[in-house]
């Protein structure tokens, strides 16, 4: 837009550079102000990297910048046909990508980086030229284009030059740093091979080929590890990009120690004087050869943890993302000396980091997430091809200083052999990294034989996983059927297939893809051959003695697999031996860090042991770490309605307003407290909220679950005629195990018998080794059907096969063993067994929290010592009760009862 002239500044005795816009240009442009704009853009910056301005102003009718005069040629005069050598392009970028960091720091994107821009000193020194084009981070250019969503391009021209444009300026959206670092890329790219990866004879060709195309390969004399960074700026996404200058500083400065580097020449001497110059230096390295020697060192400790990173794929195949890695931490988690840190916990991390849970993790991801979670090292992959050749490399890196401790690579000849290579390169890593070799040997099943050889069976199946982690099983269900359709043996997913639809209810789906992934486990590696045998037990059978079994060993097996420990605490939990279920939980959280489910399930132990006080404790330590979770701010609702804080009890709701798959828990639990106080008009108010909530949220399990609690209520609260309407409901959108039995329950109590049996014979036809139904949900339901049929003598004798695990807290059926066991007693006309009965729920506060029978057992203890014609302790009893129910709803059945039964006692 104007002239450069050479110049001497007199004053200060220097060269500089002034950029002149003269009357003729000023007339039919807005030259000025472009130029204006860019003295205020530059000038803000001071940086080696970076052309200083020294003065702008207007002489004459012309406008001017001075600025420094630099001595050397633009970068675009020093590309021959082939680029330059590897290790220039690296100093080179650095110095680009410093300038870059600085401005940007500054707020001043350049917009118009490219190598005419941008000059090299006779010294090797880089300077960045020309803001002329710059925008200002949070500009009013940029927040009208993103407030309005209205794209640039409409109200003004693409800015920049072509060859340099990133996709989104193309597509008019607001430019940002990742902009800059796109225009980076293709200088890389430029300086490593001559020319540029993105080609087109006309401007729509190229344009197309920006937007949508591929880059061309560089050469294979480019090394690697500048071919991952090269593609990594030319990322479309800009989310997927480097995010920050400073992150391509640090992944070219990684790069440095690995070129070559120049042997230097020896003077030409007569070779007596040469050897003689050599000889103490051949005695310092003859000494230092024995200490310096290489020797096998373990890079890791049994108590370490490794972040496993996302693979750097630049093949340009879609088909390695996720795959590789799913495939790779598979074969990594057959070590019982290695840990890596959950997925679980890296989706915590992420959180922490303000990232969202499916960010890529990228090396530089990666190492922030080794350090936040105190690990070792940051496992990277990355995937290549070299001719026709697919090229494998993983390399252990030490997140603190990101040194690498250790490599391994490997081939494959085409793509269905890159699996293979991927399962040679993990074997010789583990070792690398400190693992014995028996145990290497040992338990090492081949990858494609562990998991799939589909590759994008694999990629299905990876998605997958990271959908249920999501919380959102209905959409992992078809991944993991595309999954089985492409590799039908693919023991793991019909595994999670099975664990999916056993969220969603769908128990006979459940049980029939868990029973199909314990067929085909004697084909996986001996870790994934005991989860698949304990899942079986666990979730597909419910057979819980076996499954105890099988995470035993387990745990025996992989002592560092926080996995078994947390299930077993689960198990624990469901025998009602909450004390074992707190030491596994302990143990789990041990071995997985920091997790917050983990703390969550410690809260939850500590509440059932009545330890409320250590309970809030550790949900203090969680949230001070900021491991947070859902199924904390339920505990803590339980803790404050356990201590009678109602103001704590209003914190949590408040939480979890508004937030989908949260709300509406905590809503159900007000309907609940409600309910505790014979509030029965607000706990049907709160219920049907909690269904609205849990349907909009697509949970069409947990909906029917709300139902059949509902249902529940008004049963025993002797509200026959809602019940049955309630559980109908119930019924009508899920047929789960859990619905069926709660809905089965309430219409016993309501009376209908024969609705109740068929859903009994149901639950008694198809999990017949489930341990909780056969242990607890039948016989509860079996003993309430005898007393409707006025045979409290059988209730009592049916309910002998639940006694072992009457305490469990388990599904819908916590202590209901007991509560319907406290009325056969009383139908008996036995006063003081009955009261044995009801006085165990009383005692176990922390199991029973605010069910309904918590408060009823009170009533229960009345009617108990009445029968045994203790007037003083029923009457305190009643007391109690009405105490609790003093503003309670007057037309609930049972309160009408309760108060004519009191009354006939006076």
């Amino acid at each position: 837009m104007g002239v450069v002239y050479s110049a001497y500044d007199s004053v200060l005795e220097r060269k500089v550079a002034i950029k002149v816009v003269g009357d003729r240009v000023l007339a039919d442009t807005n030259a000025r102000e472009l130029l204006l704009h860019e003295a205020r853009a530059a000038s803000s910056l001071n940086h080696p990297n970076i052309c200083t301005i020294h003065e702008v102003g207007d002489s004459d009718g012309e406008a001017f910048i001075v600025m420094e005069q630099v001595e050397g040629q633009p970068l675009n005069a020093l590309l021959g046909a082939k680029g330059l050598p590897p290790n220039v392009v690296i100093r080179y970028g650095m110095q680009i990508a410093d300038a870059l960091a600085h401005a940007h720091e500054h707020g001043v994107i350049h917009r118009d980086l490219k190598s005419s821009n941008v000059m090299v000193t006779p010294e090797g020194r880089v300077k960045v030229l020309d803001f002329g084009l710059a925008a200002r981070l949070g500009s009013a250019e940029i927040q009208e284009a993103t407030a309005s969503n209205v794209p640039l391009t409409e109200s003004r021209p693409i800015v920049g030059t072509l060859p340099y444009l990133a996709p989104e300026l193309l597509r008019g959206e607001p430019a940002d740093a990742r902009t800059d670092i796109w225009s980076l890329g293709i200088l890389l790219y430029e300086m490593a091979s001559g020319t540029h990866p993105f080609r087109g004879r006309t401007t729509f060709e190229l344009s197309s080929s920006i937007l949508s195309g591929v880059p061309v390969p560089l050469p294979e004399s480019v090394p690697v590890g500048l071919r991952a960074v090269v593609v990594r700026c030319l990322e479309k996404s800009p989310g997927e990009r480097y995010q920050r200058a400073g992150e391509v500083h640090s992944a070219l400065e990684a790069l440095q120690g690995s070129q070559p580097v120049p042997r230097p020449e020896i003077p030409p001497k007569r070779f007596s004087e040469v050897r003689w110059l050599l000889f103490p230096a051949f005695l310092l390295l003859a000494g230092l050869f024995y200490y310096l020697r290489p020797q096998h060192v373990s890079p890791l400790t049994e108590k370490d943890t490794i972040v496993l990173a996302d693979f750097t794929n630049t093949t340009g195949d879609a088909v390695f993302d996720g795959s590789l890695r799913q495939g790779l931490s598979v074969q990594l988690e057959q070590s019982p000396f290695l840990s890596l840190v959950s997925d679980e916990r890296i989706g915590q991390t992420l959180a922490l980091m303000g990232k969202p849970p499916d960010t890529k993790l990228t090396p530089e991801i990666g190492r922030e997430l080794c350090q936040r979670t105190e690990s070792a090292a940051v496992l990277e992959g990355s995937i290549a091809m070299i001719g026709t050749r697919y090229n494998l490399i993983l390399k252990a890196v030490n997140c603190t200083n990101g040194e690498s401790l250790t490599s391994a690579e490997a081939q494959a000849g085409d793509k269905s052999h890159v699996l293979d290579a991927l399962g040679k390169a993990a074997s010789e890593i583990r070792n690398k990294l400190g693992e014995s070799l028996s145990t290497v040997q040992k338990l090492n099943t081949p990858l494609e034989q562990a998991t799939t050889p589909s590759l994008e069976a694999l990629q299905a199946y990876s998605l997958g996983w990271k959908t249920i982690l999501g919380g959102d099983s209905g959409a992992a269900v078809p991944l993991f059927q595309r999954a089985i359709k492409l590799d039908p043996n693919f023991a793991a997913a019909y595994a999670l297939l099975g664990i999916s639809y056993s969220h969603l209810g769908e128990s006979s789906l459940a049980a029939e893809n868990m029973q199909k992934a314990f067929e085909l486990r004697e084909h996986v590696s001996e870790r994934e051959k005991l989860g698949l045998e304990s899942a079986y037990y666990d979730v597909g059978l419910g057979d819980l003695e076996k499954a105890q079994q099988g995470f035993e060993v387990w745990a025996e097996t992989y002592p560092r697999d926080p996995g078994p420990r947390d299930r077993l605490g689960a198990i624990y939990n469901a025998f009602g031996q909450y004390d074992k279920s707190l030491a596994e939980y302990q143990e789990a959280l041990r071995l997985s860090k920091e997790s917050g489910g983990e703390y969550a399930n410690i809260v939850s132990a500590y509440r059932s042991l009545d330890r409320f006080d250590e309970a809030r404790t550790t949900a203090k330590v969680a949230q001070s770490k900021n491991l947070d979770s859902p199924g904390l701010h339920n505990e803590l609702y339980w803790l404050a309605f356990l201590q009678n804080d109602a103001a704590g009890m209003e914190q949590q709701i408040s939480w979890s307003a508004g937030k989908p798959e949260v709300e509406d828990a905590l809503l159900a639990n007000e309907a609940d407290t409600a309910a505790y106080s014979g509030h029965l008009g607000k706990a049907r108010a709160f219920a049907r909220q909690a269904v609205v909530s849990a349907v909009r949220a697509e949970e069409k399990e947990t909906a029917a679950g709300y139902e059949a609690d509902a249902a529940l209520r008004e049963a025993l609260f002797g509200n026959a005629a809602e019940a049955k309407q309630r559980a109908t409901a119930a019924l009508g959108l899920s047929q789960g195990r859990d619905v069926a039995y709660e809905a089965a329950l309430a219409l016993a109590l309501a009376g209908d018998s024969a609705r109740a049996q068929a859903l009994a014979d149901q639950l008694g036809k198809f999990l017949p080794e489930n341990t909780i139904v056969q242990a607890n949900y039948l016989p509860t339901l079996h003993a309430q059907l005898a007393l409707n049929r006025n045979d409290p003598a059988k209730a009592i004798e049916l309910l002998q096969a639940a006694a072992p695990y009457e305490l469990g807290n388990v599904g819908e059926g916590a202590l209901n063993p007991i509560y319907v066991g406290g009325e056969a007693y009383l139908a008996a006309r036995q006063g003081r067994e009955a009261a044995t009965e009801f006085e165990k729920i009383l005692d176990h506060r922390g199991v029973v929290v605010n069910s309904p029978i918590g408060a009823l057992a009170h009533l229960g203890v009345a009617r108990a010592y009445a029968l045994q014609a203790d007037h003083a302790k029923a009457r305190n009893a009643y007391e109690d009760f009405f105490t609790l129910w003093r503003d309670a709803d007057p037309d609930v059945p049972i309160l009408k009862q309760a108060k004519a039964e009191y009354a006939r006692l006076n």
